[in-house]
């Protein structure tokens, strides 16, 4: 028997463009979403769900539903030099498009429209939400399993703050989500261009920035006029 699937509910995020989003949930834990449930989703939808302290968030990558997948892809871990097959990997290029994220849940806001505020997220801005459930810890953690090529955290990069930045401009919370998106290098695995300017889209800015070596130096912080 055919069934569609339908998206559930939107995530409202820091992240306006694929470029800098979080490659993992967890590794920025500054990086809070709102995922604002479809109106037809009441609190009786999501009663006792309050008594949890993580969500399991299955969603669409929405930006590359268009493109093609391949068996075979390139993961950032590995320098994006060695292939691995599509399904040993978290890529987004997968042949269903669908992702899981495990979030913090930070609280709901319940009312006309049900609300769920996470944090530590790796969603992009917009993405459509199929489902949500709870984590269960006594089931589902093995903190003795083998990682494969993604065993450890990988390195972080050094931040810095160029005097011209214009750093004093922006409140704690965005100071700390734009410096730990960046640690994560959000560069492409074989691209290393000192020289280069990059340009993140993140909490209505778009910030400039150079990687050189082991430190990223923010060059820029300018409010983005797309909002």
């Amino acid at each position: 028997m055919q069934h569609t699937v339908h998206s559930i509910a939107t995530v409202h995020s820091p992240y306006k463009q694929k470029f800098g989003v979080a490659r993992q949930p967890g590794l920025v834990p500054a990086a809070k979403v709102c995922i604002e449930l479809n109106r037809e989703f009441t609190a009786d939808s999501i009663r006792g769900l309050d008594t949890f302290d993580y969500v399991w968030i299955s969603f669409i990558f929405h930006d590359v539903i268009t493109e093609d997948w391949s068996p075979l892809v390139r993961p950032p871990r590995l320098g994006g030099k060695q292939k691995m097959g599509v399904f040993a990997t978290r890529s987004p290029h997968r042949p269903n498009h669908i992702g899981l994220s495990l979030l913090k849940l930070e609280r709901i806001e319940t009312g006309k429209t049900v609300r769920l505020y996470c944090s530590g997220a790796d969603l992009l801005d917009g993405t459509p939400v199929i489902d949500i459930k709870p984590y269960i810890p006594f089931v589902e953690a093995k903190p003795d399993a083998a990682g494969g090529f993604a065993a450890e955290k990988p390195e972080e990069l050094t931040v810095n703050w160029l005097p011209a930045s214009g750093a004093g401009n922006l409140a704690a919370a965005e100071r700390e989500i734009i410096v730990q998106s960046i640690a994560q290098d959000p560069r492409p695995a074989y691209q290393d261009i000192p020289e280069r300017i990059y340009v993140m889209a993140i909490c209505n800015y778009e910030v400039k920035f150079q990687i050189q070596g082991k430190n990223a130096n923010i060059i820029s912080i300018v409010e983005s006029m797309s909002d």
